[in-house]
């Protein structure tokens, strides 16, 4: 029998989903009334096939998603319902998994579901940091001054991660030229040699000989080492899905030379930023600080400040706490210890994230100097060798002659 997704309102006045077996959808209609279930719908799930590492992913872009909540804010403050506002912003999604997502939120809340319960329900398609921003708004009575807070915080975050995207552009475009023209001479220019000097008598030099019998094998197994190539890929991104490879991979992205301080920097001003959110939404430190955790990219820098929550709840003071994990700079500290004495934490983690952004914005500016030059410099010492060691037993061989 086909299976059914199923909401329900329950006798005690809740929604929930299950997943029902039957001969059809207004069979099972009728027997889940009779159990004392009031029916909102009843939908076959579709069928996706997906292959690990490989399917595409339905996400929510950063970008859609700010849009999104600066008109949802724009909605309210002009005074129209929230139902109705879901449901206009819904309707005008280009995006049909962004759309899908927030035809369910309007359903919920149009049932007596709060807002912030609804985003939660949908789990990681949405950051647990919003939910609990929602949430503060609608303790405190201000849902429309939590999303201004939510969406200056969206608009710093995007900001800063184009800028990180913008200034590794353009030296990735150079290492990904440099190792195609590589490539191109390792697969078709050095194996062209083989053939002329296979008709020569001669003693190759011990360099040549083997910058030859791996063009070769490259030029003859291009097939293999591309297929080899994509399986690794594949197996890599597959394997950094799994909490295990996620942490490894994070951990050795921070012992980087240069790069590795930019992700530490960005993950510890996702923190303080995402901190300050909460506590200045009302939230207490807690659920604050749990929150906060999980909106950290890095899993070995989360891991590692999940070691703050119980010290935190102990009594202890945040400041002490991180210090302790041996991943927060000195000066974010005294500025968190100054933030817990005057009792103005919030506004000392805004700024401790204005400080860490400088520090971002002087590693960028010194990875961009430092890696455009090296690159440039590193291929063309590759090149430089591949072609001495081809041309120069040639060049030998014709000052012989003369």
């Amino acid at each position: 029998m086909p299976e059914f997704l199923c909401r329900l309102g329950a006798p005690d006045g809740s929604v929930v989903e299950q997943r029902r077996r039957s001969i059809s959808a207004d069979a099972l209609r009728q027997e889940l009334e009779k159990e004392g279930f009031h029916v909102f719908s009843v939908t076959a799930p579709r069928l996706k096939i997906r292959v690990p590492g490989f399917s595409k992913r339905e996400k929510v872009g950063g970008q859609e998603f700010m849009i999104f909540n600066t008109q949802l804010r724009t909605l309210l403050r002009a005074g129209l319902p929230l139902t109705q506002s879901l449901e206009l912003l819904a309707a005008q999604q280009g995006n049909p998994h962004f759309r899908a997502l927030l035809e369910k939120v309007h359903q919920q809340v149009t049932t007596g579901v709060s807002l912030s319960d609804a985003f939660l329900s949908l789990g990681d398609n949405f950051p647990r940091l919003y939910a609990n921003t929602l949430r503060a708004g609608e303790r405190s009575g201000d849902l429309e001054g939590m999303l201004a807070r939510f969406t200056a915080y969206q608009k710093t975050m995007e900001a800063a991660r184009k800028k990180v995207v913008g200034a590794l552009t353009y030296p990735a475009v150079l290492i990904m030229l440099s190792i195609g023209l590589v490539a191109i001479m390792m697969t078709y220019v050095i194996p062209k040699f083989t053939e002329f000097y296979s008709g020569l008598d001669a003693k190759l030099p011990l360099p040549t000989e083997i910058l030859i019998g791996i063009a070769q094998f490259m030029h003859d197994e291009i097939f293999f080492i591309i297929a080899t190539v994509a399986a690794v890929v594949w197996g890599v991104k597959f394997w950094h899905r799994t909490p295990r490879g996620r942490k490894i991979v994070d951990r050795f992205q921070l012992r980087l030379p240069i790069l590795g301080n930019l992700a530490h920097m960005f993950a510890l001003s996702q923190f303080t930023r995402s901190l300050g959110v909460m506590l200045g939404g009302g939230i207490p430190m807690v659920p604050s600080l749990e929150t906060a955790v999980t909106s950290i990219n890095n899993a070995w820098i989360s891991e590692n400040f999940l070691k703050a929550i119980p010290q935190v709840r102990e009594g202890q003071s945040l400041s002490d706490s991180l210090e302790r994990t041996g991943l927060v700079p000195e000066l974010a500290v005294a500025m968190m210890r100054v933030g817990e004495s005057t009792g103005a934490l919030p506004e000392m983690l805004s700024h401790t994230s204005e400080f860490l952004d400088e520090d971002i914005d002087f590693l960028l500016n010194r990875i961009v100097t430092l890696l455009e030059p090296a690159v440039l410099v590193i291929m063309g010492l590759v090149v430089a060798g591949l072609l001495l060691a081809v041309y120069y037993p040639l060049l030998t061989l014709v000052s012989r002659m003369h």
